[in-house]
């Protein structure tokens, strides 16, 4: 960037920042959401709503096969590649006792 431009784009320098600041935050929300650890205590936080009776059997359904869709596919790192999890095996489908 010449002297020239650095001085004109210098008014900008703050969206720029925040722009920056708000594409990293959103990379890492991405990236816990779609962690495994994550996502299997959220499968037993539905488990434990489901025996308690707070949840029915289709909602306990429909956020399971979510969630287990996040535990089996890739995940896109940040540079656009894909790899696999680990212990990303076949699951069961359906309640787990």
């Amino acid at each position: 960037m010449g002297l020239v431009t650095g001085l004109l784009l210098l008014p900008f320098a703050p969206v720029r920042g925040t722009l920056w600041v708000a594409d990293h935050l959103l990379q890492e929300a991405r990236r816990q959401a779609c962690d495994p650890r994550v996502v299997q205590a959220r499968l037993s936080a539905l488990n434990r709503a489901l025996d308690e009776g707070a949840i029915d059997e289709a909602t306990f359904e429909k956020e399971e096969e979510r969630l287990l869709d996040l535990l089996d596919s890739p995940v896109r790192r940040l540079d656009g590649t894909r790899v696999a999890v680990a212990g990303n095996a076949p699951r069961p489908r359906g309640r787990r006792t």
